[in-house]
C-alpha cells in the first residue's frame, strides 16, 4: 500500500483548488523532458475528466523522441505562438507548474505567467522550490519524477479506478525518462508497486523503451562515435569526464532537438567513473548548457549550484554558462578539482 504524500489538510486544500476553478493551464519547464512532457500529459487529462477546461503551454518544444506521447500534438508552445500563449495563460483561473521549482525555469515564458492573475499551484520534485510565487506548493524531492507525484496524487484523490491507459502510458513514461531506464533514483521499492499498478490499464511498457530509446538517427549513432573517440577527456585517475559540442559539430551531424539526450551517461560505464559532464552551445542562445551525471553518493546537485549556475538531484543534475566553450571547460575542470576528494 502507497503511503499518501498529502495531509488531509493539504488534500483539502488541493480539492478546493481545483473545484474552484473553470479554466486551468499546466506548463513545465524549458527544455521539457519525458518527465515534464508526461506529468503534464498525465495531469491534464485527470483534471479533463473532472470537467474542467485544460490547456498544456510550454516554454518550447519537446525533442522528436517524444512525439509519439499521447495528445501531445495538443500542447502549445509559447516559442512558437507567443500571442495565442500569452491569452491561454490569461484566462486561466489557476496555473499548474509542473517539474520546476521556481518561475525563473520558464525563461522567456516567465513574465507572462508571472503577470497572470491566477491562483498558481507548484507539483515537483526538486529541491527549494519557490513558495512566494505559489498558492500550493506540493514539493517531494524524493520522488523519482513528477511522474511519479502526479500517480500519488491521482490516487490519493479517488482518480485511479478511471485512469485511462493514455494517462498510465504518460506516467510511466515520464518515471522511466527520469531514471535514465530505471538505472538511478529509483531503488525505493513503492516505484515498482506504481508500476505494477501502471500496468494494470494495459500497455507494453517495453514498446514505451522502444519509442524512447531505440530512435537514433544513423547520424546520432555517428555523433556518438565522434564524442567518444575524439571528444571525451578523462580527469581525477579516470573517475570524472568531459566532453564538449560546438554549434558547428552539431551542424555536421545533422543535430536535431534531442540528439543529445542520453550521451552523458555513456561515460559512466567506464569502470570506475563516478562523473560525467557534458557541455554544448545552445542552438538558440549564447549559453553553454551543462548536464551532470554521477554514481552512488557523489553530489552532481552541489556541484551544479557552485559551478554552473544549476542544480538538480543527487545524481542527475544541470546548468547554464553564459561565456564561451573554452572558459566553460576551465570552469568545469575547476569543479572537478574541487571535487576531486569525492571522487
Amino acid at each position: 500500500m502507497l503511503n499518501p504524500i498529502l495531509t488531509d489538510s493539504e488534500l483539502l486544500a488541493l480539492m478546493q483548488t481545483i473545484q474552484q476553478s473553470r479554466r486551468i493551464v499546466v506548463c513545465a519547464h524549458r527544455g521539457p523532458d519525458g518527465d515534464a512532457v508526461g506529468s503534464c500529459l498525465a495531469w491534464s487529462e485527470y483534471l479533463k475528466s473532472l470537467g474542467k477546461q485544460v490547456s498544456i503551454v510550454l516554454p518550447n518544444p519537446f525533442p522528436d523522441f517524444l512525439r509519439w506521447m499521447p495528445n501531445s500534438h495538443l500542447i502549445q508552445f509559447y516559442a512558437r505562438h507567443e500571442a495565442e500563449a500569452t491569452r491561454t495563460i490569461n484566462d486561466a483561473d489557476l496555473i499548474f507548474c509542473l517539474d520546476f521549482n521556481g518561475l525563473p525555469r520558464l525563461q522567456e515564458m516567465q513574465g507572462a505567467v508571472a503577470r497572470a492573475k491566477a491562483d498558481k499551484v507548484i507539483i515537483d520534485h526538486h529541491l527549494d522550490p519557490d513558495h512566494s510565487v505559489a498558492k500550493l506548493v506540493i514539493s517531494h524531492p524524493t520522488m523519482c519524477s513528477t511522474c511519479e507525484l502526479v500517480f500519488r496524487l491521482i490516487l490519493q484523490l479517488g482518480g485511479f479506478e478511471d485512469m485511462t491507459q493514455t494517462t498510465a502510458i504518460c506516467i510511466y513514461a515520464g518515471m522511466m525518462t527520469d531514471t535514465g531506464g530505471f538505472t538511478y533514483n529509483s531503488s525505493n521499492p513503492e516505484i515498482y508497486e506504481i508500476i505494477s499498478m501502471l500496468l494494470t490499464k494495459g500497455f507494453d511498457k517495453d514498446k514505451i523503451y522502444r519509442n524512447v530509446f531505440n530512435v537514433y538517427s544513423v547520424d546520432r549513432i555517428r555523433l556518438t562515435g565522434y564524442i567518444l573517440h575524439e571528444k571525451l577527456k578523462f580527469y581525477a585517475r579516470n573517475r570524472a569526464s568531459i566532453f564538449t559540442l560546438t554549434r558547428e559539430e552539431m551542424k555536421r551531424f545533422n543535430f536535431i532537438r534531442g540528439d543529445a539526450e542520453g550521451l552523458v551517461n555513456m561515460p559512466l560505464q567506464v569502470k570506475g567513473m563516478r562523473l560525467s559532464i557534458s557541455m554544448r552551445e545552445d542552438t538558440e542562445r549564447d549559453v553553454i548548457r551543462i548536464s551532470l551525471r554521477s554514481v552512488d553518493d557523489f553530489p552532481c546537485n552541489k556541484m551544479a549550484e557552485e559551478f554552473f549556475n544549476g542544480g538538480g538531484h543527487l545524481n542527475a543534475s544541470g546548468g547554464e554558462l553564459p561565456f564561451p566553450l573554452s572558459e566553460a571547460i576551465k570552469t568545469a575542470e575547476k569543479a572537478i578539482e574541487a571535487y576531486e576528494a569525492l571522487l
